[in-house]
């Protein structure tokens, strides 16, 4: 049940608060993991969606957003400290008093910087390979890439918002399945459903800017491109998770916690 669930999301942030605490570096440390497994779902999903983008094919996002779902998978079972995941996970445990607001907003920020971090560290793994250099292989992620940089703010902000709710829920329902192969089928289907739909992720963002900007096409994504992108997103994102997760969640579940 969703109670139980709730339960293991307050332990989740609970032993995270507890890691932050003994150091601050090893915290960072996870954070950027975390963005570089972020880094490997950005890398198959693109590489994977390319040639049916070059042939101009419905199929190119669909067989992206399939491919994607390793990310999950890697963070899930791998470790890591997803800035967005903790949005909900420290909302939650604040609503609950079991951490204080304060701390809450140090463990995002730091969790973002270490994402950062993570983003650009891969890009620069990617770039030394050259497997990602030509353009009838990067394409498709320099196209998307572009895109994101262009649209508008308003919108950008509530894609923002509808991302990270579904992308708490991918974390979130699995809590409550039993066995590991209905948890990676609900985490797949559900980040699968947020790459069709185009909604925006702060930090998948992240890693494709930071990919895009060190490949033979500088010009297609641009730093003013990418902070217009990136501030109303990760506030839509804060909101997704801070919100329509760790808020309704504690509200609509706050009677059983009382008994």
């Amino acid at each position: 049940m969703e109670v139980q669930a709730l339960q293991e999301v307050e332990k989740l942030a609970l032993k995270k608060h507890k890691i932050f605490k003994q150091s601050k570096t090893r915290y960072l440390a996870r954070a950027a993991l975390a963005s570089m497994f972020i880094g490997f779902g950005v890398i198959v999903a693109f590489k994977t969606g390319n040639p049916f983008y070059v042939e101009h094919s419905p199929f190119a996002y669909p067989i992206a957003a399939i491919t994607f779902g390793a990310a999950i998978i890697l963070i899930a079972y791998g470790g890591g400290d997803l800035f967005t995941g903790n949005t909900f996970y420290y909302t939650f445990a604040a609503l609950r008093k079991k951490m204080a607001w304060l701390q809450v907003a140090r463990m995002w920020i730091y969790s973002y910087i270490g994402n950062i971090i993570g983003a650009a560290a891969f890009a620069f793994l990617i770039y030394t390979t050259g497997l990602f250099d030509d353009h009838s292989v990067n394409g498709f992620l320099l196209s998307v890439a572009e895109q994101k940089t262009l649209a508008p703010t308003s919108e950008l902000f509530f894609r923002g918002i509808l991302c990270n709710w579904l992308v708490c829920l991918a974390f979130f329902l699995p809590m409550s399945m039993k066995g590991d192969g209905a948890k990676m089928f609900a985490m797949v289907f559900f980040v699968y459903c947020f790459f069709i739909s185009g909604y925006e992720h702060s930090i998948a963002n992240m890693c494709t800017f930071a990919i895009s900007m060190v490949l033979d096409d500088p010009q297609s994504v641009t730093f003013p491109g990418v902070i217009h992108n990136l501030i109303p997103v990760t506030i839509g994102n804060l909101i997704g998770g801070g919100i329509m997760m760790g808020w309704m969640y504690y509200y609509a579940n706050k009677p059983f916690f009382e008994e």
